[in-house]
């Protein structure tokens, strides 16, 4: 029986922690267990072969961190991995998962990782040990873009099934701010197996976003918790949920419909065996297929459900002289502006389309996903007739992106669909095919039926298909807009999918043509349509919608009308031509950043220009980002755009008063070559105005201290994201103690909590970039 067929059937158990209980067989602080699978491999099977006696049915290989830019001999490592994994099966229905961790690394544009890099990083690891594997896992991922690079490796360099996990933090959201829905749609896109969570929070707390797991995902859902909270017991890193404690959250965690039960950080065989002996003979609930319309962004989800899904119809030079010169000028900066203003606006999703036969689509609409994505956190539909454009930007798109279009034609599905299918997305289907668009609702309808029936010929679900019966132009056919209502009812009640419309179409050619389109928009809405293709700074279009959202009582309480009424926006809307320093920082506009300081410093003292605009300005961005509000992407681009602005500023002032708010040495332990966390921390310090001495990573206690020494400085921040690596960094606030009891330890990583950073001595424990940011400017100030 293979994998797939064991999970319909019932639960699926996975096993446990391997660092915790390596380190209880001499694995040293800092040591990477993969190197035992070489040098120690009987051990490695052991404990592989007691979770399959405890009644895991799955191990996961010692590979964790088992990719080039973790090692040299990857190869070497997961073969013996793989072997380890295999010696340790006695039974029938006992699997090895090829396990695939992160690679420590931020990717661009929030890092300095490519996105081809990390898939080609993967790619070696799944090489190297997927053909002695029964599936592959991919787990403990913090950022969706590096989880789908993972996913894609997985899926061109193997046929196994693919299982996926990621880090959620006590708000709910990944480090990059993805929610589960959001990871949800873009998993379920890609076409993994299973799904779910696993490591960072301990089972109590985990189980509270299982429902959210369950009421989103229409695959099998993966929960596997750490053993509660990590602490330290003879130099070494325990965790305080026993197995019973354990047990009683995993029960209710089964209960609410997860049906892949395992363990990660500190939990043991006797952890896994209490679960496995309780659920032998019970029942997973059964596995509901969901029908949400959904796509997504790196942190945002957009279901089609009652209220129509306004998409930006900006980005499209059809029409606009201006967009035209942009592209033919390689003039990213007015992209980026259109796709702030049209969000400002009240845009949900923004459409992309960069086509003009003079320039190269492929590189620019790729160059466009990627610049948009940096700036904005609305999903994006991907606006081609070029096959090759359109599947580089969906490979390289964060999240589940919205293609447009596919038609009836032949030539269309079979260029469309397979991109979809690999890359995963909803898509625009016209009805129209190679005999031109029909002049009635009912043959509209024939070409959607033959399109919903051929995408699911490839796979794709009908709910990921919406349909565009088209809009032709009510000037040159009185009855065209009657038939495309009547196309949209038919099509709703026939084949049960969603709608979409290019809506502006209906009006070409007449004057005062929002008057025209905006009726149009109340009357397709009273038909069922469930998105719209449209210009966001039309007052009329967002007038009607508004409206019909209140009197169809999809507004409680008319709160957003009375916003949007009181906010003058029913009069005017339009591009925000005047921006602001603060705005430019705060939406992370470089050029305008930069131009705009550089106004500033002609008739504003350069202290004035820090205090007074861009220290607000980050102050603002860290605000929302402490209450939830924006994300990390949206943190790290405002630094790096205060950056442009500062360094405007730090040419105006003389060298002598060119001081920094303060010093603090940074490093990540020893043993320890993850340095996401303490990067993003030091480029938010910096962009503070800190001096921070970064030492690097995998740096020894005897280092820091020496380099506190040298220079004097009192301010020390540590990072660890493994719990083999914690007791380094124990051991390095001990030795600084032990220098200099004055000095102050601020602490931060993945494996950490207050009372956690309390029991190694450490002053501070910052959850966050800000929150490190607070403790800084508290000790300086």
């Amino acid at each position: 029986m293979n994998i797939l067929e064991k999970l319909k059937r019932g639960f699926l158990f996975f096993d446990g922690g391997m660092g915790t209980l390596l380190q209880e067989r001499g694995l040293l602080p800092g040591e990477a267990p993969e190197k035992w699978n070489v040098t120690n491999p009987d051990i490695i099977t052991s404990i592989h072969r007691a979770y399959f006696e405890a009644g895991a049915n799955v191990v996961t290989t010692n590979t964790f961190g088992a990719n080039p830019l973790k090692i040299n001999n990857v190869f070497e490592t997961v073969k013996a991995a793989v072997k380890n994994a295999k010696s340790a099966v006695f039974a029938r229905e006992q699997y090895v998962a090829l396990d695939i961790g992160p690679t420590g690394k931020l990717l661009k544009p929030l890092g300095d990782l490519d996105f081809e890099d990390a898939v080609s990083a993967f790619a070696e690891t799944v090489k190297a040990g997927a053909s002695d594997c029964d599936l592959i896992i991919i787990e403990t991922m913090n950022d969706p873009y590096e989880l789908k690079a993972a996913v894609i490796a997985a899926k061109e360099n193997s046929d196994l099934p693919i299982f996926a996990t990621f880090v959620l933090d006590e708000s709910g959201k990944t480090m990059t701010g993805c929610d589960i829905p959001s990871m949800v749609a873009m998993l379920e896109g890609l076409g993994v197996s299973a799904l779910g969570v696993n490591c960072s929070l301990g089972a109590d707390k985990l189980k509270t976003f299982v429902p959210q797991l369950i009421e989103a995902s229409s695959l099998p859902v993966i929960v596997n918790p750490n053993a509660g909270i990590p602490c330290i017991h003879d130099g070494k890193t325990c965790f305080d949920s026993t197995p019973d404690e354990f047990l009683h959250h995993m029960l209710e965690i089964a209960d609410m419909g997860a049906r892949v039960l395992g363990g990660c950080c500190g939990t043991t065989p006797e952890h896994i065996k209490k679960i496995t002996d309780a659920l032998k003979n019970s029942e997973p609930k059964p596995v509901i297929k969901k029908e949400y319309t959904v796509v997504s962004s790196y942190s945002r989800a957009c279901v089609f459900s009652d209220k129509c899904v306004l998409i930006g119809e900006r980005i499209n030079p059809t029409g606009k002289s201006k967009f035209k010169a942009a592209l033919r000028e390689n003039n990213m900066d007015y992209i980026i502006s259109e796709a702030v203003g049209q969000e400002e606006s009240g845009a949900v999703m923004l459409d992309v389309n960069v086509g003009l036969p003079e320039i190269d689509e492929i590189d620019f609409l790729t160059r466009a996903v990627k610049e948009i994505q940096s700036v904005s956190s609305l999903p994006l539909q991907i606006d081609t007739s070029n096959p090759l454009a359109l599947e580089s930007a969906m490979r390289i798109y964060n999240g589940k992106p919205l293609v447009n279009s596919v038609s009836g034609k032949e030539e269309s599905i079979k260029a469309v669909f397979p991109l979809v299918k690999k890359y995963g997305g909803a898509v625009i289907a016209l009805t129209l095919d190679e005999s031109g668009i029909p002049e009635t609702a009912e043959g509209r309808y024939e070409i959607a039926k033959r399109i919903v029936e051929r995408a699911e010929e490839y796979g794709i679900d009908r709910r990921d298909i919406i349909v565009d019966p088209l809009c032709l132009t009510v000037s040159s056919d009185k009855n065209a807009p009657r038939v495309t209502l009547d196309s949209i009812r038919l099509i709703k009640e026939g084949l049960g999918v969603k709608t979409s419309l290019g809506i502006s179409n209906v009006s070409f050619g007449l004057p005062g043509r929002d008057f025209v389109t905006s009726t149009f928009f109340a009357l397709a809405l009273s038909f069922g349509l469930d998105a719209v293709i449209m210009n966001p700074y039309s007052s009329e279009m967002m007038k009607v919608y508004y409206a019909y959202n209140a009197l169809c009582g999809l507004d409680p309480n008319c709160g957003e009308y009375i916003a949007f009424a009181s906010d003058k926006k029913a009069e005017i809307i339009s591009k925000d031509t005047e921006i602001s320093l603060e705005k430019a920082i705060v939406k992370g506009l470089k050029k305008d950043a930069r131009e705009i300081t550089k106004q500033l410093i002609l008739t504003t003292p350069p202290l004035e220009i820090v205090n007074n605009y861009i220290i607000p300005a980050l102050d603002s961005v860290g605000d929302d980002y402490e209450k939830g509000k924006s994300f990390l992407p949206q943190l790290l681009l405002s630094a790096e755009t205060a950056n442009i602005a500062f360094d405007v500023v730090k040419e105006a002032i003389p060298k002598d008063n060119n001081a920094g708010m303060g010093d603090i040495v940074m490093a990540t332990v020893k043993g320890d070559i993850h340095d996401i966390g303490k990067n993003i921390v030091k480029v938010i310090l910096q962009n503070y105005g800190y001096t921070v001495h970064d030492l690097g990573k995998d740096v020894s206690p005897e280092t820091v201290v020496e380099y506190v020494k040298s220079t004097g400085i009192k301010l020390v921040g540590l990072s660890a994201l493994m719990t083999t690596t914690v007791p380094s960094m124990e051991e390095t606030i001990k030795q600084l103690k032990a220098y200099d009891p004055n000095i102050k330890v601020m602490v931060g990583g993945a494996v950490l909590n207050p009372e956690y950073a309390e029991m190694i001595k450490a002053d501070k424990y910052a959850k966050d970039a800000m929150e490190g940011v607070r403790y800084v400017k508290s000790i300086y100030n």
